[in-house]
């Protein structure tokens, strides 16, 4: 995202492949420094970056230098929007679920044509060129000098991380006349490459092929002749799980998710997506779909194609819908695909479902981490969800799988959107689904992997070393919000100091990949064709299209009504018998899990050889699944009772 691309969450089998406040209602928000501005403009928080500081200075960047910005507009009434919102989603309120339409929430909280035209006229009037505009921001063009004379700071080069990125020395402004009408404003900082347009996608990557020997359910092969682990023979990883045995495990019953439309956010189209999702489903038995029940609403171009590996997003689109339509496989399903993997263009996507009200429920499984996300786009974010909130539509990010990040970026901190305190937060289990689809438990997911000896008679390294896991911690930038008071243990919620913090996930579902889904979809085969093949798959990138899935069932058993903003509500559930609760030693203290994994060494067949390895389970870096909430696992996974207690309103027994 801006100079780091939004990432992807879906792990293959074999390795890892994304300040407003309310009363009593307030959610957390990102923090910012008390920024100052010249007299007669006010202070754009947070638009000076951490790391542009003195020790990284490498100098002013050239006057006549190209900047690309968007100027995010403010709307008609900012912090009653963030009041609303939270009214609205809160089982406590007066005003709970009554949700406006998109043309009256627009009409009562959307940004002016008044405001459009006043920040057009003040970017032109600085020399700069307006290049579009609608009801979210206005964009503009321009040479350094006319962007340093419009925002009132001086654009300068720092290092960082190895590379060079501009960005503002002191906090950018805007004239104090112009203070109700803007929000934010990004690309001032760490701006991308202009891009070229209509760029072809690529075709699909290469095939990917799990080896076996596998379970075709947990436990059912064990590696008898491998070495024991944990004091027992480690049980061969499942082949993946299909929409049966997820439905089992978290309680679907009779409900299908007719009536509800889920939309799925990523970057790029798969070409071949509705093939491949009606082989899946006639090859894994799942209801056929509908004609009309799996749509796609895409840009006009594709920016970014090679930077973004374009390719390796199909994956992506493929396991969500197919997660969703095997949980839910009467919900309607709408994908709303970005031109590239850029904050900017997977905001235009997630505008697009909040401005047409496309869908009730909305899975992403993209982000990045924490210290990567700034102010400006923070806000911006954070404006889609809260007016999606109010016209009831739901985010669910997947909540990372990096752990705690620090095997990956050396500190430990959770990752965006997913910290935001108006989207669900997606955490991940390792998953254990028995004999006739009965659920049997659930760890933390956090993987440990130790190869196979080369005589044959030991786990190299045992327990091995961590390969991924569930994300999860405690924001470093969003304040607690209101449904997780109580609930968060302050060990978590302080962990950062005195202030209590946003803490991520807040429900989680299956996610490691060796307990994972099997999914189908077109590949490049090794003889350069195209073919339809089958693996499993994993990652948060899992684990949350099926809990919006589950949330698709939800909606049904509810009679239909939207849930909106969901954290409320699941929160309210804390406890009680909706949820597994789920541990890393589900089977007692004394208890540690593991699987057997054998692979393809070329990914593809046995020409180059096998890689036999242990797989540990509920190992996830420094965050632990523990009784409670915890932040591996949120308040839990859904149980037997999760979708049936949105029949009538809630009551704890």
């Amino acid at each position: 995202m801006r100079s780091s691309r939004a990432r992807s969450r879906a792990v293959l089998s074999m390795a890892a492949t994304l300040p407003l406040l309310a009363g009593a209602l307030a959610l957390g928000i990102p923090n910012a420094n008390a920024d100052s501005a010249p007299g007669g403009r006010d202070a754009l928080q947070g638009t000076k970056p951490a790391w542009a500081t003195a020790g990284a200075d490498l100098g002013a960047t050239s006057d006549s230098g190209k900047v690309s910005v968007r100027v995010h507009l403010a709307g008609r009434d900012a912090k009653g929007l963030a009041a609303y919102a939270a009214a609205v989603s809160d089982p406590q309120s007066a005003s709970y679920r009554k949700f406006l339409s998109a043309d009256q929430a627009q009409a009562r909280f959307g940004a002016t044509q008044q405001q459009i035209d006043q920040v057009g006229r003040w970017l032109s009037s600085n020399g700069l060129t307006v290049t579009g505009s609608n009801r979210h921001y206005v964009s503009a063009t321009g040479e350094v000098a006319a962007a340093e004379k419009a925002f009132g700071t001086q654009l300068r080069n720092y290092r960082k991380g190895g590379r060079t990125y501009r960005a503002p020395a002191s906090t950018a402004s805007v004239p104090a006349a112009l203070s109700d009408a803007v929000l934010a404003v990004s690309g001032l900082d760490n701006a991308p490459h202009k891009s070229s347009h209509d760029e072809a996608l690529p075709p699909p990557d290469a095939v990917f092929r799990n080896s076996g020997p596998f379970s075709t359910y947990y436990g059912s092969k064990t590696a008898s002749s491998l070495p024991s682990a944990y004091g027992t023979k480690a049980p061969y990883a499942v082949k993946g799980y299909t929409g049966k045995q997820l439905r089992a495990a978290y309680g679907a019953g009779r409900w299908t998710g007719k009536g509800v439309t889920v939309a799925i956010t990523d970057a790029y189209a798969s070409p071949t997506i509705a093939k491949d999702a009606a082989e899946y489903a006639k090859r894994n038995g799942d209801a056929p779909y509908r004609r009309g029940q799996l749509t796609q609403v895409l840009p006009d171009d594709y920016t970014r194609t090679e930077e973004c590996g374009a390719s390796g997003w199909y994956g992506e689109e493929t396991l969500d819908v197919e997660a969703v339509h095997a949980v839910a496989p009467a919900a309607d399903i709408v994908y709303v695909g970005g031109a590239s993997c850029y904050d900017a263009d997977l905001l235009d996507s997630l505008n697009k479902v909040v401005d047409h009200r496309l869908a009730d429920i909305v899975s992403n499984s993209w982000g990045d981490v924490e210290a990567n996300e700034t102010p400006d786009v923070a806000a911006a974010y954070d404006q889609v969800f809260m007016m999606g909130a109010i016209e009831g539509i739901g985010f669910y990010f997947s909540s990372g799988d990096d752990g705690d990040n620090v095997a990956s970026t050396g500190t430990k901190q959770i990752d965006v959107p997913s910290n935001s305190a108006w989207v669900t937060s997606v955490g991940g289990t390792a998953l254990a689904v028995g004999k006739h689809d009965k659920y049997q438990w659930e760890t933390g997911w956090g993987t440990l992997k130790s190869s196979l000896s080369e005589d044959g008679k030991s786990w190299d390294g045992f327990p091995g070393a961590y390969t991924s896991g569930a994300g999860g911690g405690t924001s470093s930038s969003v304040k607690q919000p209101f449904y997780q008071r109580g609930v968060v243990p302050d060990s978590l919620a302080r962990a950062n100091g005195k202030q209590r913090m946003r803490t991520a996930p807040d429900i989680a579902a299956v996610a490691d990949p060796n307990t994972g889904f099997l999914v189908g979809q077109t590949q490049t085969l090794p003889d350069g064709s195209l073919g339809y093949d089958e693996y499993r798959i994993g990652g948060t990138s899992l684990a949350a299209p099926v809990i919006a899935g589950v949330q698709a069932l939800a909606q049904q058993a509810g009679h239909g009504r939207p849930l909106g903003f969901a954290n409320p509500a699941i929160y309210a559930r804390y406890g009680s018998k909706a949820y597994h609760d789920v541990t890393d030693h589900p089977l007692g203290p004394n208890r540690d899990l593991a699987v057997v994994r054998v692979d393809y060494a070329n990914g593809v067949d046995a020409a180059d050889g096998l890689l036999t390895s242990l797989r540990g389970l509920g190992k996830d870096a420094s965050l632990k699944a523990v009784r409670g909430y915890d932040d591996v696992t949120g308040v839990g996974t859904p149980a037997a009772g999760y979708v049936n207690s949105y029949r009538l309103p809630f009551r704890r027994h």
